[in-house]
């Protein structure tokens, strides 16, 4: 905020406005991006999901499928960085083993399992079993 509103701007950070803020977005988003492909268990769902869809044309998928398994995998990406996010933040705050901890880690776990499974089940129905139904 400035003067002018009647309050003083004490952020550290100086906020971007307009295209600069969209630039500034998008490379956070990417350094984002970079710091997931550190992570063993998205390269190996990065793997999987170009293998998938090797299937995908092998089977001849039609365009929703591939539209729906797309959204499915961002889904997978964007909860493998939030699940990235827990476990970081809890290695900060409590580099200790404590249950709450160990608590938030398997949650942000769980949750990516839940996407795995709906990934690979959905893909096996587009490369499996569609063409039998």
């Amino acid at each position: 905020m400035t003067m002018a509103e009647g309050r003083i701007d004490t952020s550290p950070v100086k906020k971007h406005k307009g295209l600069r803020h969209l630039a500034a977005a998008a490379r956070y988003s990417l350094g984002g991006a970079r710091r997931l492909l550190g992570e063993a268990a998205f390269r190996h769902e990065l793997l999987a999901f170009g293998a998938v869809m090797v299937g995908f044309v092998a089977t001849g998928a039609n365009l929703f499928q591939y539209v729906a398994m797309s959204i499915l995998f961002l889904l997978m990406m964007a909860f493998e960085a939030i699940n990235t996010a827990i476990e970081e933040i809890v290695d900060r705050v409590s580099p200790e083993i404590s249950d709450m901890g160990r608590n938030a880690k398997d949650l942000g776990s769980f949750a990516c399992f839940c996407l795995i499974v709906a990934n690979t089940v959905y893909a096996a129905y587009v490369v499996i079993f569609s063409h039998f139904v």
